[in-house]
């Protein structure tokens, strides 16, 4: 049986046999892959798969990429070929429910007047030059389209959340439902320090673009099953049946966004006395919800205070208690925070985990370690923010102001209320985002409205209302798609390859400035010898100042050779590494391997003997 083997119509049997199964596994199983990468990149998750799962009418995806337009982009092209191998995997997860069609348009052709037609953004890759497009359209059985206009190279891990948000967009085409009970004026309504009708909030015109919006009053003993989103904003002293009524909302599926406040600076009922508060909290369902903000407490920042104008002059004073957010305060993993560049809060509240809760906590608004907590009424009498700042005394930690919590819950009320005692006692699973401020969504502190031949035109200067409808759009999706977060990039960076090139900078940057000096002192002798007073007259140099000169010019040759031997050596690390691993693959490996055939075959030869 070895000599058949071994002989060479063995080896042309085994190569037959190979051939065989190769043809056989891509006629009987063209949909197999294996998926090696280290996060499951070409993977669709469960979250999808019930998306998919759930079509009822066929779904069609129009993938526009400029494949010739693109050869020379390295970055992209890589992309691209993650986006068609995942949308191929919706494709085959979707048993026939979404048809996939990829399209390169090429300039002046029908599929590019197509690919405009959908709203898809050609970008120019030089002045006057072809376009490129790398975006993707989607239409269902309504002819309803929803597209993504570009797919952005930084956003890499929201790829599948994008798709399939897009997919469930069309199988679902109609707009949520958002109740909101609010004990502010954001509709408008009378001003009493004015006297006058108030302008909506800027946020509330933002989320009417998107949302269908239902008023709800403060004293609704049910949220109605047509509302797919509860906003509750500064829900201050809510009688017992509206919290129940939202705690029982939350255990059915319904998604809540909620913004307290420990200091609302909107609320003008509290801020002119008459023994209200102008706090807010739901304490009773936080706690069984797993979370709580600290009572009575703001939070002072002395690295992302805002700069205010006090006084006449409007001199600029940083307000501890005002905070600017940047992108180094936002969760980069959550869709709702991770495309914005700053959010700006006043007078925000802590929110921390309960201990023992079930629930996950993920914060997704925090502070910087210069932060502490601080009395909220301080600023009931606060004349100068100057006053906090010398009060600040950093704990080195860092606090929650906003969070997402997920998970399995109980209800703040297990024996029910006062005729409702058959209500649901627990969820396997909520899904609740709560912000510690509720003044992140008045105008003031994002946006300045213009008034334009009767238009209200909003100029941002911050992502509040970007964040308020990230949180409304990520919640209106169902479970499955909430449950699609963010995924692994494409690009791996090479972290030794990286480490060799900051080592090697640090090493040669002191020399290179020394050599610059060198060079810019030599130069400007140079230009001190060659100069002269009168142009109309030839320069004439004595044999002393000729031989300095010729002097100069050499230091200054040798001085660029020096700067370009240690430029050089700045990639000779990474050089030796490459020659090392080309040496382990090429040489060593196969090296290796027949050194332990030879080692086999002599063992074998000795215990034959």
């Amino acid at each position: 049986m070895k000599r058949i083997i071994y002989s060479g119509s063995g080896l042309l049997l085994i190569a037959l046999v190979f051939l065989a199964f190769n043809m056989v596994a891509s006629l009987g199983l063209p949909n197999a892959r294996l998926d090696l990468t280290e996060q499951k990149l070409y993977t669709i998750s469960a979250g999808t798969e019930r998306i998919l799962g759930e079509l009822d009418e066929p779904v069609n995806l129009y993938f526009f990429y400029s494949d010739n337009v693109s050869r020379d982009l390295v970055a992209v092209r890589n992309y691209a070929r993650r986006v068609e191998e995942m949308l191929r995997a919706y494709q085959r997860a979707a048993g026939g429910k979404l048809r996939l069609k990829v399209i390169d348009p090429e300039p002046f052709s029908e599929d590019e007047d197509r690919a405009a037609e959908f709203g898809l953004q050609g970008v120019p890759l030089q002045q006057g030059g072809d376009k490129l497009y790398f975006g993707l359209a989607g239409t269902n059985a309504l002819d309803d389209v929803q597209t993504i206009p570009f797919f952005p190279l930084d956003q890499e891990e929201f790829l599948e959340y994008e798709i399939s948000r897009l997919v469930q967009t069309l199988a679902k085409p109609a707009r949520p439902v958002v109740g909101v009970l609010s004990a502010l004026q954001m509709d408008g309504g009378f001003n009493p320090l004015t006297g006058q009708g108030g302008a909506p909030w800027m946020i509330m015109e933002q989320i009417r673009q998107q949302f269908v919006i239902k008023s709800l009053q403060g004293d609704i003993d049910r949220i109605p099953d047509e509302v797919s989103v509860l906003l509750l904003v500064h829900p201050k002293q809510l009688p017992e049946p509206t919290l129940y009524a939202i705690d029982q909302f939350v255990l059915r599926g319904g998604k809540l966004l909620a913004f307290v406040d420990p200091f609302s600076e909107n609320d003008n009922g509290g801020l002119m006395g008459g023994g209200q508060s102008n706090a807010s909290d739901l304490e009773p369902l936080f706690k069984a919800w797993g979370l709580r903000m600290r009572p009575g407490e703001m939070l002072v920042d002395g690295s992302f205070a805002m700069a205010v104008g006090m006084g006449q002059e409007q001199r600029p004073v940083r307000h501890p208690a005002w905070l600017s957010l940047p992108k180094a305060a936002l969760d980069r993993d959550d869709v709702t925070t991770a495309g914005l560049e700053n959010l700006t809060l006043a007078s925000a509240g802590i929110l921390e985990p309960v201990e023992g809760a079930k629930t996950r906590f993920t914060p997704l608004l925090h502070s910087s370690e210069y932060a502490m907590p601080m009395d909220a009424q301080r600023l009931a009498m606060l004349r100068d923010p100057q006053e906090l700042l010398r009060e600040l005394e950093p704990t080195g930690e860092r606090y929650a102001l906003a969070a997402r919590i997920a998970g399995p819950a109980q209800s703040a009320y297990p024996q029910g209320i006062e005729g409702q005692k058959d209500g649901l006692q627990n969820a396997e699973n909520i899904n609740v985002i709560v912000v510690a401020d509720t003044d992140l969504l008045s105008d003031r502190m994002w946006v300045q409205v213009q008034d334009f031949f009767g238009q209200r035109v909003p100029q941002p200067f911050a992502d509040n209302a970007g964040f308020a409808i990230n949180a409304l759009d990520n919640l209106a999706g169902s479970d499955a798609l909430i449950s699609v977060r963010s995924r692994g990039r494409y690009s791996r960076p090479f972290v030794m390859v990286e480490n060799l090139q900051r080592q090697a900078e640090a090493r040669f940057r002191e020399k290179e400035e020394v050599l610059q000096q060198q060079l810019a002192q030599t130069e400007q002798r140079l230009a001190e010898l060659q100069q002269n007073d009168s142009p109309e007259q030839v320069l004439e140099l004595t044999p002393e100042q000729q031989t300095t000169l010729q002097q100069f010019l050499q230091e200054k040759l040798k001085i660029r050779k020096e700067l370009r031997e240690v430029r050089f050596q700045l990639n000779a690390d990474i050089e030796a590494l490459g020659r090392s691993l080309k040496f382990v693959n090429i040489a060593l490996v196969p090296l290796l391997l027949t050194l332990v055939v030879l080692g086999l075959w002599l063992l074998r030869r000795r215990r034959q003997a």
